[in-house]
């Protein structure tokens, strides 16, 4: 028998896990949205991740790689989603190699097909953020992949690369699977989260034109694991309509619940974890995509004024003491996805009151410290004909990360 101290014996519990679960159709595919996988396929990235980092922790290195790209393409500013990428690569063996659409050919008219065949020859997988214009993000995904799985069938590419979804207009799936990593470790398994309270709430920012796809990411993936999910927003900040209908469907699904309301306090009231986050509001992100569609500059200017102003009339919308002592106990999980606009630190006025965000930092970075593992165990499960008989062999192989 394993000594349970020993690589071998540490990862038993997270390969016998695996073998309960089918994701065998998560084998050279895709991770677009949260809500196209399985729950088995979640739990399969779960148990993965926490093989991977317990293997690390071990020190024992898991490269299945010993060449090979991971290709990444950031149309938004990134810190720990880019590092977390760069960081899930380099655990399994993969060299990143960053797409800058402003030093490329893409900036002379080179078609996503080209563009999509021409970075792909060694690649293994590509992690693509693209999410500030509804309707575009997603489908750029998507065109993009279809341009790779033609190369593949045209014998242009000698492998399918696959894609990590790394956000998009309509989700954020490597940010809220880290989210959940962190609460069920919190609450010490998946199987305690069924019943607990979840504020998905809109906060206040001194900014405009936010991402949606942080809230309805939460909304897609809370609610499945029978949480009760409640959705606060002030009048006019809505969120995409068929995410709020795949909220209520996984909560039925689930056992649990999901609610809307106009009222911050009445969402953190008795809830167990509370995620007070700005964003914009859908009808105007639509109006904004079709104004950078039609190069309406003024039009543009026009409507971030109209929506600074519009946010200002919510400015008491903030997670602060009062705020955090409706919850349960006082002493709800408080959850960002970073940065936060901290009031009196980053701005005069934000999402969160100082004194609330100080004295969740830790438990704040250690949540953001799941995303490197999700999105390698991401990658693993594409890439990973048999992952438990992988996780195995490097955990009795041992070879060690770092010597010394």
């Amino acid at each position: 028998m394993s000594d349970l101290k020993s690589p071998a014996g540490a990862v038993q519990p997270f390969i016998k896990k695996l073998d309960s679960l089918k994701f065998d159709a998560m084998y050279q595919n895709d991770f677009f949205l949260t809500w196209e996988k399985t729950r088995a396929e979640l739990d399969a990235v779960f148990t993965v991740a926490d093989a991977l980092r317990c293997l690390r922790e071990n020190n024992v290195a898991t490269r299945i790689f010993k060449s090979g790209l991971g290709i990444s393409l950031f149309r938004d500013n990134s810190t720990r989603t880019r590092f977390s990428f760069t960081s899930a690569c380099n655990l399994l063996g993969l060299a990143v190699q960053d797409l800058d659409e402003g030093k490329s050919q893409i900036s002379h008219g080179e078609t996503i097909r080209e563009t999509a065949n021409m970075v792909s020859f060694m690649a293994d997988v590509i992690g693509i953020r693209d999410d500030m214009y509804i309707g575009k993000g997603n489908t750029y995904m998507h065109t993009f992949m279809d341009a790779v799985s033609e190369g593949h069938k045209d014998g242009v590419l000698e492998q399918r690369p696959t894609l990590v979804n790394l956000q998009c207009d309509i989700d954020h799936p490597t940010q809220c699977m880290a989210d959940l990593a962190h609460v069920i470790h919190t609450f010490g398994g998946a199987e305690n989260l069924k019943g607990k309270k979840v504020a998905m709430t809109w906060a206040y920012s001194p900014s405009y034109g936010k991402p949606l796809s942080v809230p309805q990411g939460v909304v897609g993936l809370m609610t499945r694991m029978g949480m009760n999910v409640t959705l606060a927003h002030p009048e006019g900040y809505e969120i995409m309509g068929e995410v709020e209908e795949i909220g209520r469907r996984n909560a039925a699904a689930a056992g649990g619940s999901f609610t809307k309301t106009n009222s911050m306090a009445e969402a953190f009231q008795d809830a167990d974890i509370v995620y007070p986050k700005s964003w914009a509001p859908f009808s105007a992100m639509e109006k904004r995509t079709k104004l950078y569609g039609d190069g309406d500059t003024q039009g543009i200017k026009t409507l971030e004024k109209e929506l600074l102003a519009q946010n200002a009339r919510y400015k008491d919308w903030e997670c602060d003491e009062k705020m955090m002592k409706l919850t349960k106990g006082g002493k709800a999980l408080y959850l960002h996805c970073l940065p936060a606009d901290i009031s009196d630190v980053s701005c005069e006025e934000g999402e969160v009151a100082a004194s609330v965000f100080d004295r969740y930092r830790v438990p704040l970075y250690k949540q953001a410290s799941y995303k490197p593992y999700v999105i390698a165990a991401m990658i693993f499960l594409s890439k990973v004909k048999n992952p438990q008989a992988t996780l195995l062999a490097l955990a009795e192989k041992g070879s060690p990360r770092q010597l010394g």
